[in-house]
């Protein structure tokens, strides 16, 4: 899966706002529309961002696994 889409699966799946993200990542809604749509790319510093609003690892983001693994162990 690409990473564009598998990112805006999880945004949806967290019922989150392409604005509400843009902002986390210090984007305008359009400027996170242009990373999910492939006019723009993902940087690393906002890869890990999400990695951390999400709970999941980077590999499960840009899709070299398919099985969600979480970042961090709640317990």
């Amino acid at each position: 899966m690409d990473y564009r889409t598998r990112i805006r699966n999880v945004r949806e799946d967290h019922d989150l706002t392409q604005a509400e993200v843009g902002k986390l990542l210090q984007k305008s809604q359009q400027g996170y529309n242009h990373i999910e749509a492939g006019r723009a790319e993902l940087k690393i510093d906002d890869l890990v961002k999400l990695c951390r609003l999400y709970n999941l690892s980077a590999d499960y983001l840009i899709g070299l696994t398919d099985t969600p693994k979480p970042l961090f162990v709640k317990g």
